[in-house]
């Protein structure tokens, strides 16, 4: 991932994941992202609490430094 398109292209795949999510009935965004995007429960948990906890402006800062500085994978190793 090291261009605008390709975090455009993972936006919008979220968007239709989640899209059909019933969390009333539930099914839960984390059980989405284990089920049908391949996510370890640990890495899901992890992923919406950094999003919730952190929202788009922090995290869009720290995407930029972690891919100015060639960081693809973290010390955690998702």
């Amino acid at each position: 991932m090291h261009s605008q398109e390709n975090i455009q292209a993972i936006v919008e795949e979220y968007r239709s994941l989640f899209a059909g999510a019933k969390t009333d009935e539930g099914e839960s965004l984390e059980n989405m992202l284990v089920c049908k995007g391949d996510w370890s429960q640990k890495a899901a948990s992890d992923l919406l609490q950094l999003a919730h906890n952190y929202g788009s402006f922090m995290l869009r800062n720290a995407l930029a430094i972690s891919m100015a500085l060639g960081i693809e994978d973290g010390d955690f190793g998702f």
